[in-house]
């Protein structure tokens, strides 16, 4: 790795839009000397109906606006971004940070229990791009896997139906789909899924191991960090920063759900 770096620079975190803020708070919560700047393309969401072309283009746009606040490393919390924009993202700035997504810790940690059979529910994008499929058979060829897209989940999520009467029938209907049959464990594909993980699990009546990428992806991002000798020892003084490309009350209002917390986000119209 040729770039100069400092463990006093901030860690970088997108996502399409503020469901990344799940993964945000689980690198928060390990690494608390840490300083984060959050960026949720919410001009563009959600990635997961948009070609991967248009997908690649965003990530560039975001790498660059991050790099230009001096991050050391950038973590892609977007499973879709992850899939489709990841290569693209190391092709032009792997000299310039380190970089995480959320796919292969997730695959790895599933693969590290020998499951045999597993199942998957994500966005369209990224049960189509069968990211997700391919790792796991690469890492465990004898592995049955059965993947479903779920894309009502995301957006019921951001508008606050988690826990209630309106998520229990469309998880129902989704979580009884024949692709999900027999499975040992369920991979939550999507930063979103993790705010409903208790009732996936609930419904499953604790028999499925379920696996998200917060904790997992933190702990990446902390291995990758000490290898790198970019971890930051020092309590961190200054505050977070949270963008988004587009401001509205409601994703305000949101980040209390995702984040764990309220925080202020700050515009930038990176697109205009």
């Amino acid at each position: 790795m040729t770039h100069t770096n400092s463990a006093d620079k901030p860690i970088g975190i997108f996502d399409s839009g503020i469901g990344g803020l799940t993964v945000a708070n689980a690198i928060h919560t390990l690494l608390p000397n840490e300083r984060l700047v959050y960026f949720g393309d919410t001009a563009h969401l959600p990635y997961g109906d948009k070609s991967a072309d248009a997908i690649r283009f965003y990530c560039l746009k975001i790498g660059k606006f991050l790099l230009e606040q001096d991050c050391k490393m950038i973590v892609v919390a977007c499973n879709s971004a992850s899939t489709a924009g990841y290569d693209v993202l190391l092709e032009f700035f792997r000299n310039q940070a380190l970089f995480v997504n959320v796919v292969d810790p997730l695959v790895e940690a599933v693969v590290a229990r020998q499951f045999g059979r597993v199942g998957i529910i994500a966005t369209k994008a990224t049960v189509h791009s069968a990211v997700y499929q391919k790792q796991l058979r690469r890492l465990q060829p004898n592995l049955e896997v059965g993947a479903l897209a779920t894309p009502l989940l995301a957006p019921m999520i951001e508008e606050g139906f988690v826990h209630n009467e309106v998520s229990k029938v469309v998880l129902q209907t989704y979580l009884n789909d024949p692709a999900l049959r027999n499975m040992e464990a369920l991979m939550l594909a999507c930063t979103h899924y993790p705010l409903i993980r208790p009732d996936i699990e609930a419904y499953f009546e604790w028999q499925v191991e379920v696996f998200d990428s917060t904790r997992i992806v933190a702990e990446s991002v902390q291995a990758s960090l000490e290898q790198a000798g970019l971890l930051r020892n020092s309590p961190n003084k200054a505050s977070h920063t949270f963008c988004v490309s587009d401001h509205t009350p409601s994703f305000e209002e949101a980040t209390r759900l995702f984040y764990g917390e309220a925080v202020e986000l700050e515009h930038h119209p990176i697109w205009e």
